[in-house]
């Protein structure tokens, strides 16, 4: 449901953040099922929420425009009956998850650790749709446009990204309008969003309105500057920033989440652990756990993942001698070697914090 104002009616359940725009993160204790349902679900938005749409299968169109032979205006009900209806399972993370662990603190919003989902995605390939339209030679980055805008600046859009044109081509891209079997809700997205599986949830546009395929990296609104970029090489607290040394955030790290027990738990004699772990476009290879600060860690069952971009459970139990306070942890590794760090990297804007989670308890 949504307000007249265009604000939109929070989650009950979820956490909200201190911004005009609703933005809420999930409690970690909700984020127990292999798939998060929609109650569930964090909510990010930049600005408003657009009104949604009363015919979308007939009124709402979708435009494709740019360095495409054949431009094309379609409605939800032409995507449906023209192009193969296809799923993906995929976590969705917002890249600032974690941003408040960072030490100094950053611009942003100050998430914890509840801005990351796991669903079942459906719609069609976005590359069956720039097949049929036809690419032009030199195309290179494709632009996203929504009707949102900034709260108070109705000419301004509140969000403008964009995928490179080989992400946009991969089999696993989307243009979504369902999300775990029932239409996608006005808060995420409805009538139809992008689904990049493996990159931020930047690049999933919501509420999408029109396709633009470019001979250049799109320069749209939260596109340039420091917005969802990371520096190339390392940069600490007052080092002076230079924007051309950083890149768009491309696929997302390695990371794990503990689920159970939660933050404040009691607990004597064995524990079970329990959490997901996810990557990008490199899969998981195993999960650790330590409960003596990463003296020690002990290997945690990992289950398959409903497919190759769905997040994996894993769980472990492990002995807590003795009383008093406990930190536990979880650590995650992919095929190639890469680990989370013990603590986070810093960066000006707090992206992709993918430190080891940890969790804090009582014995006894």
């Amino acid at each position: 449901m949504l307000r007249q104002d265009g604000i939109g009616t929070p989650k009950p359940e979820l956490t909200s953040l201190a911004d005009p725009a609703l933005n809420q993160e999930t409690p970690l204790h909700l984020l127990r099922a292999s798939l998060t349902p929609a109650t569930l679900f964090f909510v990010r938005n930049n600005g408003t929420l657009p009104e949604p749409p009363r015919n979308a299968g007939e009124d709402w169109r979708l435009e494709l425009a740019g360095l495409v032979r054949q431009p094309l205006s379609l409605s939800l009900n032409q995507l449906r009956a023209q192009f193969p209806v296809v799923e993906v399972t995929a976590v969705l993370e917002c890249a600032g998850n974690g941003r408040s662990a960072l030490t100094p603190a950053v611009p942003g919003l100050a998430w914890g650790h509840g801005a990351v989902g796991c669903a079942h995605w459906t719609g069609i390939r976005l590359a069956d749709l720039l097949a049929y339209a036809g690419l032009e030679t030199g195309a290179v980055y494709l632009a996203h446009e929504s009707p949102d805008h900034v709260i108070g600046a109705p000419g301004q859009p509140a969000l403008s990204r964009g995928l490179p044109l080989a992400k946009a081509l991969a089999p696993e891209t989307l243009l979504a309008f369902g999300m775990n079997g029932a239409p996608l809700d006005p808060l995420h997205g409805f009538p139809l969003r992008i689904v990049a599986p493996g990159y931020p949830g930047s690049a999933w546009q919501k509420w999408l309105a029109r396709l633009t395929v470019l001979d250049h990296e799109h320069d749209g609104a939260k596109m340039t500057g420091l917005d969802y970029r990371l520096p190339r090489h390392p940069v600490r607290p007052g080092d002076a920033l230079d924007p051309a040394a950083f890149d768009v955030i491309t696929d997302m790290p390695v990371k794990s989440l503990i689920t159970e027990p939660a933050a404040g738990f009691h607990a004597s004699g064995p524990l079970l652990i329990s959490g997901f772990a996810w990557s990008g476009a490199i899969p998981v290879a195993h999960v650790e756990v330590s409960s003596n600060g990463g003296a020690t860690w002990q290997g945690a069952k990992l289950d398959e993942g409903a497919g190759p971009w769905a997040w994996r459970r894993f769980t472990a139990f492990t002995l807590l001698p003795g009383r008093g306070e406990v930190e536990i942890m979880a650590r995650a590794t992919d095929v190639v070697g890469n680990s989370q760090p013990l603590e986070p990297l810093w960066n000006p804007r707090g992206y992709l914090n993918n430190a080891v989670h940890r969790v804090r308890g009582q014995l006894g």
